[in-house]
């Protein structure tokens, strides 16, 4: 899996004093599942060290971005090279972006911008927002915001899910291998959007008796935008009793009211999520659920990362 990752994250000295802001999430958790592709697009147009720079928004102006004490006029540099980085991403078979927050350039909702030398509020960096334009449903976060335990399990979740798609749809060479990744993401999509899983059902299903590539096509571009949705937690509790409907036969009536209580209690955000995963892991394999445990929305990235240990991994 290739993430692309501002340049300075990865302990690169392309800030614009020369040092880096290397982040351990990254480096060091990351770096386990996934390889990296850097960008900088302010050390592309105007190299380091450097003079910094602000957005700069008059009334009845185009955007501009100027040097902050010979307010030079950068706009044109920065946009170029923000382009060239945007040109090589796409080369990439990147599954996610994931950018230094507060930047001009990489800011995600989070850089100031300027009036008359005041901050009148916060946008995206202009880079921020080429890809945003420029990548459809691709998973693009900021460092920061991965501090918020459940921003960082749904960005994990989403990028994981996304190579899984690519990769099916490089190598697919028939119906039943589509069938077989929708039945094992049943759960994880019913999670994200009800409706737009029914949708890629009907997609599967293929009444229309399309080709397999046209059909394929059609499924990555909707599951692409349905693992987009941030998860909520009624919605995982609904998840979470469709599985323990596969039990009602097996259950004592202990183990019921014991997988009842925890549902209940991860609801009220007492218990994180997988204290109720691991339960039901234990149910699959004691009472031989096969379909269950090869749904993905109970193993959706490698269990090491423990994401969902976090009470706060879920809203």
């Amino acid at each position: 899996m290739l993430l692309a990752v501002s340049s300075c994250l990865l302990g690169n000295n392309v800030r614009y004093d020369g040092s880096n802001q290397m982040n351990k999430f990254v480096l060091k958790t990351l770096s386990e599942y996934a390889q990296f592709v850097s960008f900088c697009p302010e050390h592309l147009a105007m190299g380091t060290p450097r003079e910094t720079i602000r957005i700069i928004s008059e009334k009845e102006k185009d955007l501009e971005l100027k040097t902050v004490f010979s307010k030079e006029d950068v706009t044109t540099k920065v946009l170029e090279a923000s382009k060239k980085e945007i040109d090589n991403l796409k080369k990439q078979e990147i599954c996610g972006i994931i950018l230094k927050s507060k930047s001009p350039s990489c800011g995600l909702g989070s850089t100031k911008y300027y009036e008359n030398g005041m901050p009148q509020g916060k946008k995206d960096g202009v880079f921020a927002a080429m890809c945003k334009e420029k990548f459809k449903y691709l998973p693009i976060e900021e460092e920061a915001r991965l501090n918020d335990a459940w921003l960082r399990e749904n960005f994990i979740m989403q990028i994981f899910a996304y190579s899984d798609v690519e990769e099916l749809s490089k190598d697919i060479t028939k119906f039943k291998e589509l069938v077989e990744f929708h039945t094992s993401y049943k759960y994880l999509l019913q999670s994200k959007n009800e409706v737009l899983y029914r949708e890629l059902g009907n997609i599967v299903a293929n009444h229309e008796k399309k080709s397999l590539q046209e059909v394929m096509g059609e499924y990555k571009e909707l599951f692409k935008q349905t693992i987009a949705t941030k998860s909520k937690i009624s919605k995982t509790v609904n998840v979470l009793e469709h599985m323990v409907g596969f039990f009602k036969k097996d259950l004592t009536s202990q183990e019921k009211i014991e997988l009842k209580d925890l549902i209940a209690q991860y609801k009220e955000k007492i218990i994180p999520l997988i204290t109720v995963i691991a339960l039901i892991k234990m149910f699959s394999v004691k009472y031989e659920k096969e379909f269950l445990l090869k749904q993905k929305f109970l193993h959706p990235y490698p269990d090491k990362l423990a994401l969902r240990s976090d009470i706060n991994s879920g809203k």
